[in-house]
């Protein structure tokens, strides 16, 4: 088999992929997916069966009926092949109206959904009493530390002069004071030197006594004295108090400063105050930034189903937090789709891959743009969904598209012209091949090898094995008793069990009794305690796991909801799902969903989901993953 068919998925992988991408969303979809199969199988058999499928007649081929045996024309014609997903209108380019009022503020007026604004528009009116009362204090704050930084900066400017002052002028004073005081002293020492100097000549001659001369001495003496005196204290004035009283001073001017720059600090923290109070109060009427259409910001979070929780409901009266969005404005001139392409899927996409979107009776040409690398957020209910986020733009003119709008996309993989294609139904995968038998005559078939290339789930393309004209069985498995065989793949299982299992598998070849112990240790290979019909193991507890990827909820899971912590479950805290069934789940009509009662209801959702295994319910049990 070529590179190519390997590399293509088997028609039982294809069938199995088709379930699978359709997952129920609710419980009631658990039942009515086995009545939907049974219809489509139903209905596909007598299409088959009536040659009047109208698939076969649009890749070229027709149905005949020969012998009792359902055939199919090889011929040539085009394939199709796309993906089909459903989206939501969305505007590629949304404008988001946040409060911006800090602690949060409640919504007193805002305009309806819906309505269609001009930039400019009043949109929201949020509650600003608190606001106004604080804005009043503030401005009582802002006058008392104006009043302060005032004070402060006459302080520093009178502790400037007084700098100067004495720097300039009380010292100049005191040092003229001290020079002149020196002269003085100076004068009286030559006056007193003169005198003493007189006295002696007259005593010498006898007109003076003793004691006068003794007198003019001591006052000699004096005059000395006071004149040392008057030159120490021009020093000290030069040397020590002037330096020291211009540090007294300066200090004074230094601290006199830093209070200044922190008056000046606290009066613009307290101008700042008033300015955001004033901002938030502004904050509070809203206005349209641009023209659009408002669209309440009410998003689920959390994923789908039961185990969302909503965010805050936009109404009237409602509280919202700092730049918690409030409304929308979507550039309607702008649209795209998002779409959930599920994994088996979204290999198949590209960036830039044309699309034809349909709305309501109308259709659109577009192309990928962007394709998530990550799955989008599931719930506990559908724990092993995967979808991807596919955007996909729509190209020229969009009137008349709104968000929300329900999308239905198909995107372009391949259209070929001219190539050989057969129903899937003819082509039988056994051990890792394909084939399909071709008729050679009445009641006689012979298998040919094929190789297949693409597959729009309908028809498969015929690269090798087949040619134009033959003749070949719709139904092969209802004819033919090789074609219900079940062929080992081809290779050595050694190698077939290293490949996929690694060096691990060599050691269970060389110890086979440990491979085939049950998880019980029952030597004799049987199914471990719990095991079900469809191999899979009840969960804890002995609840049953339903088909299609959904997951048991458990009271841990239902018990998130209580975000506040004090054991129950209040009316808004739940989400809409809970709110949905809220008089049945609250069965002690407290108001409030307990553990007890969370309980109940894991244990009715376990018994809904048993009685839909064991047949009871409509439509039948819900089929497994692989149509088993």
């Amino acid at each position: 088999m070529s590179e190519n068919s390997e590399a293509r998925p088997s028609a039982d992988e294809l069938v199995y992929n088709f379930r699978r991408e359709r997952p129920a969303r609710g419980f009631a979809k658990f039942a009515v997916f086995g009545t939907i199969v049974g219809v489509l199988g139903l209905l596909g058999w007598q299409l088959y069966g009536q040659g009047q499928g109208s698939d076969l007649n649009s890749s070229g081929g027709s149905a005949v009926n020969t012998g009792g045996a359902l055939t199919h024309t090889v011929a040539k014609g085009r394939l199709l092949v796309t993906v089909v997903a459903a989206g939501n209108m969305e505007s590629a380019k949304n404008i988001e109206v946040k409060s911006q009022v800090a602690g949060g503020t409640t919504i007193l007026k805002i305009v309806s959904e819906g309505t269609e604004v001009e930039a400019g528009e009043l949109l929201v009116t949020l509650d600003s009493s608190t606001i106004e009362d604080q804005l009043n204090a503030q401005k009582i704050n802002l006058g008392k530390a104006q009043a302060s930084k005032i004070q402060a900066e006459e302080n520093f400017g009178a502790a400037e002069i007084a700098v100067q002052e004495y720097a300039e002028g009380i010292y100049v004073k005191e040092l003229q004071t001290a020079e002149a005081n020196i002269n003085i002293a100076q004068e009286n020492l030559r006056s007193s030197e003169n005198l003493l100097e007189h006295t002696r000549k007259m005593s010498r001659k006898g007109f003076v006594t003793s004691l006068q001369v003794e007198a003019d001495e001591f006052s000699v003496a004096r005059s000395k004295l006071e004149l040392q005196s008057a030159r120490t204290a021009k020093d000290v004035l030069e040397k020590f108090s002037r330096k020291k009283m211009l540090k007294e001073l300066e200090a004074k001017r230094e601290a006199a400063g830093a209070l200044v720059t922190s008056e000046q600090a606290a009066f613009n923290l307290e101008q700042v105050k008033k300015t955001r109070l004033e901002r938030q109060l502004a904050n509070c009427e809203i206005k349209a930034p641009q023209n659009g259409i408002v669209i309440y910001a009410n998003d689920q979070g959390g994923g789908r189903g039961m185990g969302s929780s909503s965010g805050v409901k936009i109404e009237e009266g409602a509280t919202v937090r700092d730049s918690q969005t409030i409304l929308r404005l979507p550039d309607l001139s702008n649209m795209q789709v998002k779409m959930t392409v599920h994994e088996s899927k979204v290999e198949r996409l590209k960036v830039g891959m044309p699309a034809n979107v349909k709305i309501s009776d109308r259709e659109f040409q577009g192309k990928i743009i962007t394709i998530a690398n990550q799955p989008e957020p599931g719930s506990w209910m559908n724990a092993n969904l995967k979808e991807y986020a596919t955007i996909v733009k729509i190209g020229g003119e969009a009137d008349g598209l709104k968000p929300a709008m329900t999308a239905e996309v198909e995107v372009l993989i391949a259209d070929l012209n001219d190539v050989l294609t057969v129903p899937v139904s003819c082509v039988v995968e056994q051990g890792g091949k394909f084939n399909a038998w071709v008729v050679n005559g009445p009641n006689k078939f012979e298998r040919h090898p094929l190789t297949v290339g693409l597959t729009n789930d309908k028809v498969f393309e015929i690269k090798d094995g087949l040619k134009e004209g033959d003749i070949v069985l719709l139904n092969p498995k209802a004819m033919v008793e090789e074609a219900r065989k079940e062929e080992p793949r081809t290779g050595s299982q050694e190698g077939d069990s290293y490949k996929k299992y690694g060096a691990a598998a060599l050691k269970a070849e060389a110890e086979p009794n440990v491979s085939k112990k049950a998880s019980n240790g029952n030597d004799k290979g049987d199914k471990p305690a719990g095991a079900q019909a469809n191999g899979s193991v009840a969960a804890s507890g002995g609840q049953p796991k339903a088909a299609g990827g959904f997951k048991m909820p458990t009271v841990a899971d239902i018990m998130k909801q209580d975000t506040d912590g004090d054991g129950k479950i209040s009316k808004d805290e739940a989400d809409d799902r809970m709110k949905s069934r809220w008089d049945q789940n609250d069965t002690n009509t407290d108001g409030f969903i307990d553990r007890q009662e969370a309980k109940e209801m894991v244990d009715r959702i376990a018994k809904m989901i048993k009685s839909m295994q064991n047949g009871g319910g409509p439509g039948g049990p819900p089929a497994a993953p692989g149509g088993q």
